[in-house]
């Protein structure tokens, strides 16, 4: 059996990350792997997470199963936090899942299951998990223009020209914030218009919530999730905990189905069946600890500053990396990457110099030039400055 099998395509990423750890220069720089790294390098543990570990520690009883669809005050604690009082408890269904991708994941088996015949349409670009989980799935698929190279920002009008093209039943996968891997976003006025298209179509938008915290803030970057809640009549939620808490080992993550409150056992229930299908029982540790912050003022207090911090730091490396881009080409063409939110940048440069970026000066980021603001700190900034003018000279 196993002689039949093929050789399957390098993840790009993951082999950037090897590439990186094999590489003996001692100042080299990891622009690839889209987790948070302070001034040090290091991804911390929270102080907010460990002082609810620490408490778990001491009163957790049992490592016995929770439900298949997890710990409900997991489900309220995030959805509260995600869609405060936009939509009724009554109408979301909502499971646990290991992290922000086994939610895509489930969602994307819910569709397959409910309308086997929809197409689900990306943005192009997106992040690469979601064309890969849906080839593999077997779903119809097609791209809407996003982005818009020479400008660094959100070709609306070929987005919205598009989705013209949707089909009743239709899936719309959406970046609630943050968008992977440009950085660029819809503004307000321009995600009411993408809802009324998608209610005009009889569409369903699928929301990949990745990022809740490190664009504007957690309350301004739940607010597009919130307006396509209030105004569709359906929508799927992908969220994930990795990011915003910090605990991307711990797999946290939540799907949500909102729709009719007549329909909610039901679409409850499909959800726990294809987590039984899947994994069975969700894991827990971090969910759980993310339920102890959310339900404790103190604890709730404590992450929220040091979640603000996070952005706060991002935010400043990329009006720094903006400016030195500036300095070191003697022009604005890369103004845009002050402009963005989030982790991500895509500069605009070909595949060839991002690899003589690599192979020169022994700085990683994709071959598409996204690359993690959050792996920059003060002193390397200048360093990568240099190293693409260099590069595009």
């Amino acid at each position: 059996m196993l002689n039949a099998l093929k050789p399957q395509p390098a993840d790009k990423i993951l082999q950037l990350i090897q590439m990186f750890r094999d590489d003996p220069r001692p100042a080299k720089i990891d622009l690839g792997v889209g987790v948070y790294k302070d001034a040090t390098g290091l991804t911390p543990v929270m102080h907010a997470v460990k002082a609810a570990e620490k408490q778990l520690w001491e009163v957790e009883t049992t490592k016995a199963y929770t439900g298949l669809a997890g710990d409900p005050a997991f489900a309220s604690a995030l959805a509260a936090m995600i869609l405060a009082d936009t939509v009724p408890a009554d109408r979301i269904a909502a499971v646990a899942t290991p992290g922000g991708t086994g939610a895509i994941r489930q969602a994307l088996e819910l569709i397959r299951m409910a309308s086997p015949g929809a197409t689900v349409w990306l943005s192009n670009p997106t992040w690469p998990n979601h064309p890969s989980i849906i080839r593999y799935l077997g779903i119809p698929m097609r791209e809407y223009r996003y982005f818009d190279a020479e400008s660094g920002a959100v070709n609306f009008d070929g987005m919205m020209a598009d989705l013209d093209a949707v089909k009743p039943g239709d899936v719309v996968l959406l970046h609630g914030c943050c968008h992977n891997p440009t950085g660029a976003n819809l503004n307000m006025v321009e995600w009411a218009a993408v809802a009324s298209l998608l209610n005009r179509k009889h569409a369903v938008p699928l929301v990949d919530l990745a990022y809740q915290g490190f664009g504007d803030g957690l309350e301004p970057d739940a607010a597009p999730t919130r307006l396509i809640a209030r105004d569709c009549p359906e929508v799927l939620i992908a969220a994930s905990c990795s990011k915003n808490f910090g605990i991307y080992r711990e797999r946290t993550g939540m799907l949500m189905a909102i729709g009719d409150a007549l329909l909610r056992t039901v679409t409850q229930g499909n959800l726990a069946f294809l987590n039984r299908q899947n994994y069975s029982f969700p894991p827990d540790h971090g969910a759980r600890l993310v339920t102890m912050i959310l339900q404790d003022v103190t604890l709730t207090a404590q992450w929220k500053t040091e979640l603000e911090e996070v952005r706060l730091n991002m935010l400043s490396l990329r009006h720094a990396l903006a400016d030195a881009l500036r300095a070191e080409t003697g022009s604005d063409r890369f103004g845009f990457v002050g402009a963005h939110r989030g982790m991500f940048s895509r500069l605009g440069i070909t595949a060839e110099q991002v690899e003589r970026l690599r192979a020169e000066h022994g700085i990683y980021m994709v071959g598409d030039s996204r690359l993690n603001i959050a792996g920059l700190n003060a002193a390397t900034v200048p360093i990568l400055a240099k190293a693409v003018a260099s590069v595009i000279r």
